[in-house]
């Protein structure tokens, strides 16, 4: 099993879970950060980290999230590791729990 970072993570961008993650897992894009499912060890550490709650386990990933597993992997496999806390957007407590945002997810 995995965790997934989901839609909730769109915009936010908070890196509070690379920081616990003892396998660098993390990887980031220009407003998202990805979990690469194969490097994932299912440690839990990242989950309750997450200020706006974007990290769910496979297991329990809501049906209209499901394509976060597949997405995570495919951007992990483009995007650069994160092993260190940044600053997060200026404005990511305003896009924090906002539906429909993945039209919104860079590349």
């Amino acid at each position: 099993m995995t965790f997934v970072v989901t839609e909730n993570c769109i915009k936010c961008k908070y890196t509070d879970c690379v920081e616990v993650c003892p396998v660098d897992c993390f990887h980031e894009g220009p407003n998202f950060l990805a979990i690469d499912p194969e490097e994932c060890i299912d440690c839990t550490l990242c989950e309750p980290e997450c200020p706006v709650e974007a990290i769910v386990a496979e297991d329990d990933l809501p049906e209209d999230q499901a394509d976060f597993l597949q997405l995570n992997a495919e951007l992990a496999a483009e995007w650069p590791v994160i092993t260190e806390i940044k600053k997060p957007p200026e404005d990511a407590d305003e896009w924090a729990d906002k539906p429909n945002k993945r039209e919104l997810l860079e590349r």
